[in-house]
């Protein structure tokens, strides 16, 4: 029971010491990733992980791009 109450305590102090974080495609990643994870195994933790992980990765490929310019492979011929 100490343990259980010792796991909260530090959860809520981990929350409220927290910085307000820029989850830019991380969200949207992270719900989809959740749900084909746990489509494909109910691994929906391990999913949502990954998916965090890709939709932040593109997030900053998009703020990196000039504005106008096609996203790579999307160019026209």
């Amino acid at each position: 029971m100490k343990t259980l109450l010792a796991f909260f305590t530090l959860a809520a102090l981990a929350a409220a010491s927290a910085s307000p974080a820029d989850a830019k495609g991380c969200l949207k990643g992270a719900v989809v990733g959740g749900v084909a994870g746990h489509y494909a195994g109910h691994h929906g933790a391990i999913g949502a992980l990954a998916g965090c992980a890709y939709g932040r990765h593109r997030a900053k490929e998009q703020a990196r791009q000039p504005k106008g310019q096609a996203p790579a492979g999307q160019e026209k011929i």
